[in-house]
């Protein structure tokens, strides 16, 4: 059986980065809703050239945004792709997606969500939705922020944006980056606005932010009452004065107010070749979470464990610190990422898209549906999932919901994929893929806190089926 089992790659238990290994993601963007976080990040796809072979990310073909979420930063449920650009998105006006930003504020007493992104670097667009994993839709028709837009003719790119909504519900829209010919210590493309009470306007006329050595990635986040501008430095090699950020990483600046003025800080992140031998651009999210700051970021580990790192990304979550004096020591970035901030109940219905560590699955989007399912399972694929706490009463039953192939079962394994052996749940073949049905079985010795790893198994090179849900019940007749 243990030689059957497919290797993980890229993210190895018990690692919490990459957060996911089963899809890339790029330029994280953080949304803190209700219980959970939500992370959009660009949705880097593999291309190739006439020949198959992968070539670098040139990100010309990205228009979809990727959605992620999680309730304790250690296990993610995957809610799919979104399509926001081209003839089958929601905004057909635009040609890509890049680099998304979210806001949640209630208008009319309703909760609205806002999806911005840039569409290439010559403008912005916004989604709507009344859900944060969608569905979305395009309310204006048009882009937000283009260069015709007071204030933003000289920008060089005109993308990568962030959102602040503050205290008192007046939103903010920071962007751009670039650096003019020759301008490298002081480019003067970063630009900051005002958004209107909708959310899909903008007021007045954008004001620059004279960060130094700008090249991206904006980012805004507010603590204690002073305001972080946030943004990735430029990769000039040439000399700088000291004092300045180094190439390639994350800066910080500081204000009294949403618009500054802004006094320069420091740096709180090395590129991500510094931590895992693999540079390329650097572009954060920060947020907190129950009362604790993280930090999410894009590096090519992934790409580069599968030896294709040519410019796709995945995202990254490290802890974030603030001293006294509001100042923001160096992020240790690593493999190890952050702790569970709560343990994973397993008596409530799981979607089978969340994921802690995975090896040989993939998850689509279930036809006519927003539901998204784990496919492509094969003899020996897993899904594993952290700090599963069956409590003190041991589990009598698991059940699970699949769309049967070739058929096969779901091993169940306790702290790795071959370990303690807890329940075997069989998945009889069947001749209709589109028939969903729900199946059960017994399992025994799973009590207290373990990881849990469903392991796939069956015929080779046969889909075995493709896992929709499940669930563990205490009581073994339990619907």
């Amino acid at each position: 059986m243990e030689n059957l089992l497919k290797q993980a790659t890229g993210k190895l238990p018990p690692a919490g980065n990459p957060l996911v290994a089963h899809r890339y993601g790029a330029d994280p963007y953080a949304l803190v809703f209700g219980d959970r976080v939500y992370l959009y990040m660009t949705n880097d796809a593999l291309e190739y050239d006439e020949n198959g072979v992968i070539k670098e990310n040139t990100y010309s073909s990205i228009n979809k945004i990727a959605v992620i979420s999680s309730a304790d930063l250690v296990n993610w449920t995957d809610h799919g792709e979104i399509a926001v650009a081209g003839p089958n998105g929601a905004a057909k006006w635009a040609t890509q997606s890049w680099a998304p930003a979210a806001a949640h504020k209630v208008i009319g007493g309703k909760d609205t969500f806002f999806l911005y992104f840039a569409n290439n670097a010559s403008g912005i667009g916004v989604l709507s939705s009344d859900s944060p994993v969608g569905p979305w839709v395009d309310p204006i028709g048009e882009a937000l922020i283009l260069r015709s837009t007071p204030g933003v003719e000289e920008v060089t790119w005109l993308f990568d944006p962030a959102v602040l909504v503050d205290d008192d519900g007046n939103g903010y829209i920071y962007f751009g980056g670039g650096v003019p010919e020759g301008e490298y210590a002081e480019p003067g493309t970063a630009r900051m606005m005002r958004l209107g009470d909708d959310m899909i306007s903008v007021a007045g006329t954008a004001e620059v932010i004279a960060a130094p050595f700008m090249f991206e990635d904006a980012g805004i986040h507010k603590r204690d009452g002073l305001y972080y501008f946030t943004y990735c430095s430029n990769f000039y090699d040439g000399e700088r004065p000291e004092g300045s950020p180094p190439a390639g990483e994350i800066a910080y600046m500081t204000g009294s107010t949403p618009m500054g003025p802004w006094t320069y800080q420091g740096t709180m992140l090395r590129n991500p070749g510094h931590f895992f031998g693999v540079s390329g651009n650097n572009h954060h999210a920060i947020f907190q979470f129950h009362g604790e700051w993280y930090i999410a970021y894009h590096a090519q580990t992934l790409s580069k464990a599968q030896g294709i790192a040519n410019g796709y990304r995945s995202t990254h979550l490290n802890r974030l610190f603030h001293e006294k004096d509001g100042s923001i020591p160096h992020v240790e970035a690593d493999y190890s990422g952050v702790q569970p901030i709560s343990r994973f109940n397993p008596y409530q219905n799981v979607q089978a898209v969340t994921i802690g560590w995975s090896a040989g699955i993939k998850t689509e989007r279930k036809p006519g549906s927003q539901e998204q399912i784990v496919t492509d399972i094969h003899n020996g694929d897993w899904i594993g999932l952290s700090g599963v706490d069956f409590g003190d009463v041991p589990a009598a039953a698991f059940l699970a919901t699949v769309i049967s192939l070739g058929g096969g079962s779901i091993k169940l394994h306790l702290d790795h994929p071959a370990g303690p052996l807890i329940g075997v749940l069989t998945v009889p073949a069947c001749g209709e893929p589109e028939l969903q049905s729900q199946w059960r079985t017994e399992v025994s010795g799973a009590d207290g806190v373990h990881d849990l790893y469903l392991v796939f198994t069956g015929p080779e090179e046969a889909k075995l089926f493709e896992l929709v849900s499940w669930q563990f019940s205490n009581r073994i007749h339990a619907s």
